[in-house]
């Protein structure tokens, strides 16, 4: 049986039994019957728990008056990806930022709570960054189907010239279909790494130098939250622009 952090174990303790036998109802066997959590799950069920106490704490002390530093930190958040969808993708991007603000949020504090001793980054397992990836890709060409249409969308992919549409199509499927691919690996590469050497550091020398390195998963975090919230950005544009 894997490792399980703290976290973990008391999830399994909990839900273990009922999980394991919902996947067997729907026929899946897991590996460790008494443990079928993994950790990245685990993970990622204690960062959504903590985003939603965040959001009841900030809904109930909203206020223009006198707003809160919570209040600021979100609120700015949200200005920031506001901002960036309208300078890429133009008037009435405010739609999508219900979705981009917390797809930002998620990875972020993903990529940052392993930095709690007894935790570890989810991200740092391929799956997260995957699930994240087809996520994003879904919710972008779902916005282009409905802005466009099914035949006006699928127009993007031929080409501007009818006659090209026997190269064009395959390598638009094959651009589109490389973006999860992306995504994920940039997200996961980015956060494995980090965590790697973070550890290697914190077990050769355990003060001071290791500080250093916390400063540079911090920085990494942020970076590659961004970037993923970036990219969707771009994507976006891409579905939705009107001049196609």
């Amino acid at each position: 049986m894997p490792e399980q952090l703290p976290f973990t174990a008391l999830l399994n303790r909990i839900l273990g039994g009922p999980v394991t036998a919902l996947l067997n109802a729907i026929g899946v066997h897991p590996h460790y019957p008494k443990a079928p959590i993994p950790n990245y799950i685990a993970m990622e069920i204690l960062v959504v728990a903590i985003l939603f106490l965040l959001f009841v704490l900030v809904r109930a002390s909203l206020s223009v008056d006198r707003p809160r530093s919570l209040q600021h930190i979100f609120e700015g958040i949200h200005g920031f990806i506001e901002n960036q969808s309208k300078e890429i993708i133009g008037p009435h991007s405010e739609i999508f930022t219900s979705f981009l603000v917390p797809l930002f949020i998620f990875i972020l504090l993903c990529n940052l709570i392993g930095l709690v001793p007894g935790f570890e980054s989810p991200t740092a397992n391929p799956s997260v960054p995957l699930g994240c990836a087809l996520v994003a890709f879904f919710y972008y060409n779902y916005q282009g189907i409905r802005q466009h249409g099914p035949v006006g969308y699928a127009k993007l992919f031929v080409g501007p010239m009818w006659w090209l549409a026997p190269l064009m199509i395959p390598i638009e499927i094959i651009s589109n279909l490389a973006r999860v691919m992306s995504l994920t690996i940039r997200l996961y590469a980015n956060m494995f790494a980090g965590d790697m050497v973070t550890l290697v550091f914190f077990s050769l020398v355990p003060v001071l130098i290791p500080v250093a390195f916390l400063g540079l998963h911090i920085f990494v975090s942020l970076l590659q939250a961004y970037i993923f919230a970036l990219l969707t950005t771009v994507y976006l544009q891409g579905a939705v622009a009107a001049e196609h």
